[in-house]
This record gives structure tokens, sequence and C-alpha cells, in this order.
């Protein structure tokens, strides 16, 4: 259908549409209108990708000038298929309205891992094998090699790519993952230097967060995008969290041990270096006495060890003296190496600011700041002289020119936290060091400065008003979309006591109460028994998702393989884990989900004490306010799952009495929260699952498109309606 959203005319691929697209897609056009951020949440499964889609693509179209590339950020790779998905329907849906076809290039792009098309490199498991792999066959020193001596071995589609790749850009179309490889096998060319080219041309780029969010990558594939960009981060609920462990860094002892072995490596290979051939390594010096930035002529299959700091924080001066010869960084590196290790010999935590760090290693072992934080670019300087080819087996030492680069160029945001052992497992010793960031928005803040529209968009970002205080940013609009419904298809309530009238909590003073541990018993047994897709418990099925990836999937895809044919399953999983947040129970495979407790994170983490410390000192957040926000965003992101679609229904049983306080409940998605009745926020098991039971045979009545038409789901005609819009437009202000 072709719409008109406030003056701009937008094909939509459906022949129907949820009032609230239609409203998401207003609130869109006035923040592309303004040239400034913003935060749109909107319910679970009412069409948020296509709606994006179809607005931007259509602001691409009439304003070339004001937008020209849409940068689409998910955070997993089924995630960014289905985007693709989306988008090539998208497309067919304009080759026959417009009768031809748009002259757009949308491409994914993944890991080496998931495009190579190598014969053998292919084959691999492992992302960072598959890397070292990829560089040691496209290296230009190996290629260079290649040319004096043919034994060598090269990657025969990365030359083709090389040869004719660059001149001749992708066809106007749609490239998922397979798409991609099918092209490079049809010509030659490897697929993931065709996408990180094409990134230049095309007009909308799929990828995940860290390509824009860690410095280190960024730097390498991120950097040539232009202001005028448009940036979408969808699911991002979590986004703050992204961004601290993109500048994170942790070190035990096993890693310190690899790198005195990685030092020993790169020892023997200087020497062998200094009979063969010392002009490479005087060439290197004179390099670097000039300045780092032309410290070598940059290529893209070079460009593995970026700088971990963000862009403006880069030295533009020369190397210091005492690391500019090879042996005389390596023995600098040593140094760092040991004094790291003998910082790990600790009975108690020690916690302390980079500031503090920096003194004490000045002071021990009489290195300064300044040649720490060229400690990065210098090692990747070295490496590329000294011709290693495999660098997945120097990661160790990269993490640790990282941390060095990394400390001695931030003294506000970050802590040092020393423990003797894991908290995991108190009793045995196994000291770590955390280099902790504490300041989301230093991440995030390039992407803001550097693009006109950034889109921050999930179903779960309630209350909005933390966003923009934990990521330093100002929105010029925030909004939180409603769910029109025909039929209320989402059951919240609130179990807060047994049957026997004891309170229930998953509190720690509660929870080894043997009537609580009964009482949560009792709900699960009592609600395997209502909830369709299975019988009484002793005859359904039990799944549980573990640590082990393998196990779970294992037991995801029986639990799927017992819904699908009729015995019905339940399945224990793990708030914050894989399963609470990147997989859909769409219809049968989740009718109810119940939320035991408040997920609460593990508050006596030295690390989150030292944040919610930084974020009270700097942002005015309290440290209550937080935490509850971070808990009620994972509990509403669980119990989302249960949800896809307007079609679908499913129970939301959140069994815990914290719940009914106001300042939980308020913290819950608005279309959450507007079918919590207050009557409701205080009930016992069995009031309960009667309140299910009445409402499960009210939802198993027939449902069809002609009950949801003019109410939850618009014809145009419907949509164009005076009365409908005067409608839209009250949601739309209200929101």
């Amino acid at each position: 259908m072709r719409l008109n959203v406030d003056g701009l005319e937008v094909l939509f691929p459906y022949d129907y549409i949820y009032p609230e697209q239609f409203s998401y897609m207003m609130e869109l056009k006035k923040a592309l209108d303004a040239k400034g951020h913003c935060m749109l949440e909107m319910p679970s499964g009412t069409g948020k990708t296509v709606s994006l889609l179809s607005l931007i693509i259509a602001y691409l179209n009439v304003y070339p000038h004001h937008i020209s590339k849409l940068v689409y950020c998910s955070r997993t790779l089924p995630e960014m298929e289905k985007v693709l998905a989306e988008l090539a329907n998208l497309m067919e849906y304009y080759e026959k309205q417009e009768g031809q076809r748009q002259k757009l290039v949308g491409l994914i792009l993944s890991s080496r891992k998931n495009l190579c098309i190598h014969p053998t490199v292919s084959k691999e498991k492992e992302g960072k094998i598959v890397d070292g792999r990829c560089q040691s066959l496209t290296a230009s020193y190996v290629r260079a090699r290649h040319q004096r001596d043919k034994s060598v071995q090269v990657c025969e589609y990365y030359e083709n790519f090389d040869l004719n790749g660059r001149e001749f850009p992708l066809p106007p179309g749609i490239y998922n993952l397979n798409a991609l490889k099918n092209y490079g096998q049809e010509k030659g060319w490897c697929p993931y230097f065709t996408a990180r080219f094409a990134i230049s041309h095309a007009s909308i780029v799929v990828y995940s967060y860290h390509y824009l969010l860690d410095p280190k990558i960024a730097e390498i594939v991120s950097k040539e995008l232009v202001k005028s960009s448009v940036v979408v981060f969808d699911e991002a609920h979590n986004i703050d969290n992204v961004c601290i462990d993109s500048m994170s860094v942790k070190i035990n002892r096993r890693i310190l041990d690899k790198c005195s072995n990685n030092i020993q490596v790169l020892e023997k290979t200087i020497d062998n270096v200094k009979e063969s051939d010392t002009n490479k390594l005087k060439e290197e010096y004179y390099r670097l006495v000039e300045g780092l930035k032309d410290a070598s002529v940059r290529r893209e299959t070079d460009l593995v060890l970026a700088n971990p700091v963000l862009p403006d924080e880069i030295l533009q001066e020369a190397v210091p003296g005492n690391i500019r010869q090879a042996q005389h960084f390596v023995a600098f590196l040593k140094k760092v190496v040991e004094y790291i290790k003998m910082r790990l010999r600790v009975q108690h935590v020690v916690q302390e600011s980079p500031a503090g760090f920096l003194k004490d290693i000045h002071g021990k072992i009489c290195i300064d700041r300044k040649p720490l934080r060229f400690c990065a670019e210098r090692l990747a300087s070295l490496i590329k002289t000294l011709e290693l080819a495999d660098l997945s087996d120097f990661t160790p030492l990269v993490m640790i020119t990282h941390f060095a680069t990394l400390v001695s160029t931030y003294t506000k945001g970050f802590t040092i936290i020393i423990e003797p052992f894991d908290e995991k497992s108190p009793t045995v010793s196994n000291p770590i060091l955390h280099f902790s960031c504490l300041d989301s928005s230093l991440a995030i803040k390039p992407v803001f400065n550097r693009f006109q529209s950034v889109v921050i968009t999930s179903g779960t970002l309630s209350p909005l008003d933390m966003y923009p205080k934990i990521l330093d940013f100002q929105p010029k609009l925030m909004t939180s979309f409603t769910m029109t419904l025909a039929r209320q298809c989402i059951l919240p309530m609130i179990v807060s006591k047994g049957n026997d009238q004891v309170a229930m909590s998953s509190k720690y003073e509660t929870r080894e109460d043997i009537a609580v541990i009964r009482n949560y018993g009792n709900l699960l047994v009592e609600m395997a028994a209502i909830v369709p897709d299975g019988m009484l418990l002793k005859y359904k099925l039990l799944f549980i998702e573990t640590q082990d990836a393998a196990e779970t999937s294992l037991a995801l895809f029986n639990y799927i393989k017992a819904c699908e044919n009729g015995r019905g399953a339940v399945l224990l999983s793990v708030a914050r884990g894989k399963v609470s947040e990147g997989v859909d129970f769409d219809h049968h495979l989740g009718r109810a989900v119940l939320m035991f407790g408040i997920p609460y994170v593990y508050t006596q983490s030295r690390i989150l004490k030292a944040r919610l410390e930084y974020l009270r000192d700097n942002f005015q957040i309290k440290e209550n306010d937080f935490l509850t926000f971070d808990a009620m965003r994972h509990a509403a992101q669980c119990v989302g799952r249960a949800l896809r679609g307007k079609t679908d229904y499913g129970i939301m049983i959140f069994a815990d009495k914290r719940f009914s306080r106001s300042d939980k409940r308020n913290k819950l998605p608005k279309w959450i929260q507007e079918h919590l009745r207050d009557s409701f926020c205080n009930l016992s098991v069995e009031e309960a699952v009667q309140v299910s039971k009445k409402w499960l045979k009210h939802m198993a009545q027939p449902f069809t498109r002609e009950d949801q038409l003019g109410i939850s789901l618009l014809t145009l005609e419907q949509l164009q309606n005076e009365d409908m819009q005067k409608k839209i437009f009250q949601r739309a202000q209200q929101a």
C-alpha cells in the first residue's frame, strides 16, 4: 500500500497495517526531519523492522541529499538475516509498484567465518582460526613473497577480487550471507572483502553492534561511513552493556603465560630477521621516527590490529625512542607482562584507578605513560615488519597491549580490580585483573557525534529516560507505543502468595524457606496442567537451559519438537541467558512465561559496585534506581518471549510480591502495564490458575482477520479515515 506519512509517500509491502506501525513511522520521520537522535519503544511482534525499512528507504529516495545510507545494527546473525529477508520483500514490492528495480545495494557484513568460501579455510569451526588463516593467505607481505616464489600459497579468491573486484561494484540487489557467497563463487571473488569494499557505495548495510561500538573493529570496518548516514540500533535494550564490554579487558595467569610464549616467538623471529635482512628492521625504525601514522601504507588485508582507543584519543606523534627498536620494544613488553604477573600475586582484593596503576608501574619498574600508550600500534607495526602471517596465536599479547594503551589513555570512566579468585569458586586461587569500563557513553559518543541521526529502538526500553543519562546524549524525541488489540491477547499477572498465604519472593532472606520453594513448585505444576500444548506435568517433558551452548541448543530443539507433536513441554531457562533474549517462542511454543523472582544482577560484584558509584557521582543516578531499571528491562524481555504478534496470545506471570510495588510496576513497558489490572497485582497461585483457565477458554475461540479489521489491523481506506487519523494522532500525543 502507498501511505502518506506526514507528506512523504511511503511504499509499505503489505495489504494491512497496524495503527502503531503508522504512528512509529510518523515519529521516525520527525526525527529524520530534525536531523537528530531518537528513542522508540514498540511492542514485540508489531512489525518494527518493516516500518523502519519502509520509512527510511522512502526518505532515501525522496531526500538523497539529507540522508545517503542506512546502517542497521542488530545483535545476532538470525536477527540480521530477518532484516535482509524483510528488505528483499520490500524491494520486490517496489518493483511491482514502480515497474522497475530499485538501484539500491543492501548487504550484510559478517565475520570471515560466516563468509569464507576458501575450500580449506572455510572448514575451520573457530572464528579466530579462520581470521588467522585468512591473514596468512592474504597479507600484503605474503602476496609479495608469492610474486617471488610461486610455491608460497595465497588465496585465489582474494587475488581475483584484488584484480577485478574494485572496478566492478556489486550490482543492485539485496545480499544476505548466501547471496554474497553465491556471488563470490560465481565471480571467483572473496565474499568477505567484496562486502567490505561494497560498504562505501551500498545504500543499506546490516551488521553487528560491534562494527560501530568496538573501536578496534570500527576503525577497520566503519571509518568510511559518511555523516549523512542513519544508524539504527535494533533490540537496543542492552546497548549500554555492549558499550562497556567493548572497552573492558580481563587478564588472568593463563593469558600471561601465553604472552610469555608470544614474546619468545617474537625474540626468535627478530634474531632470524637480523641475520637474514637487517634492512627490514632499520626501515621500520626510520618510519617510526617519522611518525606512527605513516608507519605503514595501510592495506585492507593487513588491518588486523587496530587501536583499542577511540579515534580522537589516538596520538599523532612519533613513537617514543625507547620502543622504536624491535628488541627494545620486546624487552619493554616483557617488563610489562612480568609486572602484571607480579600484581596478580595477591591474597586480597585490590582496586585502583588507572592513574594509581600508572604511578605504581612507574615507581616499581620505571615505565612511563607515553610508551604504554603506543603499545597497541607498535605491536601491530612489529608484527607486520616481521611478516608473522597467522595472528590468531598472538591474541594474548594483543590483549595485553590493548590493556596498556587503554590504561594509559583514559584516566576517567575506568577502574582496575585485581581479585585473588573467581567469584564463582572462592576457594580456588585464580587471580584475575579486570580493567573495567564504567561509562557506557565513552564507546557510543563518537557514533552520536559522527552521524546525524541515530535511532535506538526495542520492545523493552522502559523507562526511556534512563538511557539518555547513561549514554550521555540528548534525543530529539522519545516515544513508547502501546499495542492496539481487538482482543486482550496478553494476560500479565503478579502472583505474590501461595495458596497457604505465604508471601512468594526470591529475595535472599526467603529463598531457602521451604514454604516459598513449595509455592513456586505448586505454581509451575498447576500452570503446566492448564496451559495448552501439554497435559499434567507428570506426562509433560522438562527441558533445562545450561551453561553449555550445545546442551542448550539440543534442549531447545527437543522442546520445540515436543510442542510441535502435541505432547507439550516445560523449558526452564535463566534470565539474562541465551533463551531469554535471542529466541522467539511464537504461538504454541510459548503460551505462558513464569518469571520466578526479580532478575537482579549479582549485587556483590565489585565491578558492579564500582559502576554504581560512578553513575551516582557523574550522572546522579541512584543505585537502587539503576538496579531496578536493569532488572525490570530483563524481566520485560523474558516475558515478551510469549507474544510475537497480534494473532498470538500468552500469559505473563510475575511471581514475586515485589513486582506489585509501584517502583517496579512503573518500569515495565507501557504495552504490558496497560493490561496489568490492579485486581491482578496481588494474586495467590489458585487465583492465578482460575483467571488463566477462564482467559485461555476465551482465547481458544476462533479469531479471524475480520475480527481485527478496523481496530488493530487497518486497510488503506480505514487508515485514511478521518476518525482513525484522529485516534492515531491522539495515541501519538499520549506516547
